[in-house]
């Protein structure tokens, strides 16, 4: 189902996103350039103070060799450190519900994806991080990690500009500058945002609520207890409390959207309430992630001195990232078929897996934005869409980040596929209309050939009784399975009489056969005796007293 409702809130998205996304494109280029910008007067003191403090000469640039080194060097550190954060944070303070130290295999595993802006999550948040870990670690690498990202597209821009040179820039200036002048001030904002929509901030631990209504469970037997006792049933339990987590949501929230990033500090992510509690947190979340990718476009051409070359990027990414997410929209209001026959299609489209006050097109945006930004941040299950909405975000991933992408790796694809695209000088000449063009001509056959075979799939199935070959299946699953348990039970009789049987025939053979020696034998040797003998002619034996 596509309401009008829908179509609005896109209609707000897409203004928002054009509106913003270029004014701060010209504040990035001019941060990463060092040119003047508001900002500095602000915040200009803290950073000489930190390039002081590190002893660190901007104006020094460097080749690539010690830009990639530094780069290497200083997230070599973050892991460490991060590591070491998750490893002791049992023993340190803000850790008000006592959460123990990760064990090794698993600090390494979230150190290394959080300092790689990779933020897989192998673990449940609420469950296993303190607050401080999840400040001084988790949220501290939100930043370092997407600034680093930025330096490294500066990098890459200047490397495509400059002429007769081998510096690249300053790696610490660039990694200081990204982070105070872009990241904070916009992170600082949406946090305030997402507090005040509901998002928690506070030091205090989990809180226990008493339920309403108490629900009735079952707690199922451990597996050594069944292993002990097989015949252990579950036990029914009610419950009447439930314990809720706290902690400092909305400035973790901000930067995870922000930066790219998606760890988030619940299981759920932004399908969480506490992460993401209205349809105007879940707007200004969309908007957080998309945005910087979206004016590192309007970034590239001032920097490149071309603001058309930014303009065709944007586009280009644009027109990707638009027809992607109209055929996930498309494929999720469809619904599923099997579904709509049982209910009567009653249900409007897919709902599995999604938030009712989010509805699918805000989660098929959602999807499409966190998986073209290599986010990774969710407000629905992907594994709950459609077999063509759930294809989406699976190609997405599979294109490396092109449409629009990650901090400095996306762009890097990008920027190589739109100048092999349209041949370097063309893409500035040509404008927008070659770069259209060019996506048009390659994208849409494939976009169409997949819609194609998705839509003979869904007629191939659509006429089939599925619950009555289900019922058919599980009818001729059930006669096989009595017919294997009436052969065991023929094969155990069998082999426990030809068993029983063997044992008796050892028995007889094991047996030794002895006979009563004769009234006139020997009852030693058994040697027949003559009246009046008085001993045995075999073997001595004295047979009278």
């Amino acid at each position: 189902m596509m309401s009008a409702i829908d179509f609005m809130q896109l209609g707000v998205f897409l203004v928002l996103l054009l509106g913003l996304s270029w004014p701060l494109g010209k504040h990035i280029a001019a941060v990463l350039e060092g040119r003047r910008h508001p900002l500095a007067r602000a915040l200009g003191w803290l950073e000489r103070g930190l390039y002081r403090l590190c002893g660190v000469d901007p104006a020094r640039e460097m080749d690539w060799k010690g830009y990639a080194l530094a780069m290497f060097l200083f997230n070599v550190a973050g892991f460490a450190a991060l590591y070491l954060l998750l490893r002791l944070q049992g023993w340190l303070p803000l850790n008000p519900d006592g959460q123990a130290g990760m064990e090794p295999g698993l600090a390494f595993n979230t150190a290394m994806s959080f300092a790689t802006n990779t933020n897989w999550q192998a673990y449940g948040g609420e469950s296993a991080i303190s607050h401080l870990t999840q400040m001084l670690g988790l949220t501290v690498h939100n930043f370092v990690s997407a600034a680093t990202g930025i330096a490294v597209l500066a990098a890459l821009i200047r490397g495509l500009t400059r002429r007769e040179t081998r510096e690249l820039g300053n790696f610490w200036a660039d990694l200081v500058r990204s982070t105070l002048y872009i990241l904070l001030p916009l992170a600082f904002v949406l946090a305030l945002a997402l507090n005040w929509q509901g998002v928690p901030q506070t030091f205090a631990g989990a809180v226990n609520a008493t339920l309403a209504e108490p629900v009735a469970y079952e707690i199922a037997p451990s597996a050594d207890e069944l292993k002990a006792d097989p015949t252990l049933k579950p036990t029914p339990a009610t419950a009447t409390q439930q314990t809720i987590m706290r902690g400092p949501m909305a400035s973790q929230e901000a930067i995870k959207e922000l930066g790219t990033n998606g760890g988030g500090f619940f299981n759920a992510n932004s399908a969480h309430p506490f992460e993401n509690p209205t349809p105007l947190t879940n707007l200004l979340e969309m908007l957080a992630i998309l945005l910087i990718p979206a004016s590192l476009c309007h970034a590239f051409g001032r920097m490149v001195g071309d603001a058309r070359q930014g303009w065709v990027l944007f586009c280009a990414m644009g027109a990707l990232f638009l027809g992607f997410f109209a055929l996930c929209w498309w494929a999720e209001a469809q619904g599923v078929p099997q579904v709509a026959a049982i209910t009567g299609g009653g249900f409007p489209g897919n709902m599995e897996g999604k938030e009712l006050r989010f509805g699918i097109m805000n989660s098929a945006l959602f999807a499409t934005i966190t998986t073209a930004t290599s986010c990774g941040a969710v407000n629905a299950m992907h594994d709950s869409f459609t077999p063509l909405g759930g294809l989406v975000p699976m190609v997405l991933m599979q294109l490396g980040e092109v449409v629009f992408g990650g901090f400095g790796g996306g762009y890097g694809g990008g920027f190589f596929d739109q100048m092999l695209g349209s041949m370097g000088p063309m893409l500035a000449a040509g404008g927008s209309g070659l770069g259209l063009a060019f996506v048009l001509v390659l994208i849409l056959p494939g976009l169409i050939a997949i819609q194609g075979m998705c839509q003979i799939y869904i007629s191939a199935i659509a006429g089939l009784d599925l619950v009555s070959a289900k019922k058919k299946l599980e009818g001729g699953l059930t006669q096989v399975k009595d017919r294997v348990k009436e052969a065991q039970r023929g094969a155990q009789a069998a082999a426990e009489s030809a068993r029983a049987s063997s044992q008796q025939q050892y028995q007889q053979q094991s047996q030794p056969t002895f006979q009563a020696p004769a009234a006139n034998a020997c009852a030693i040797c058994g040697e027949p005796l003559n009246p009046g003998d008085k001993f045995c002619g075999g073997c001595g034996n004295k047979t009278q007293g």
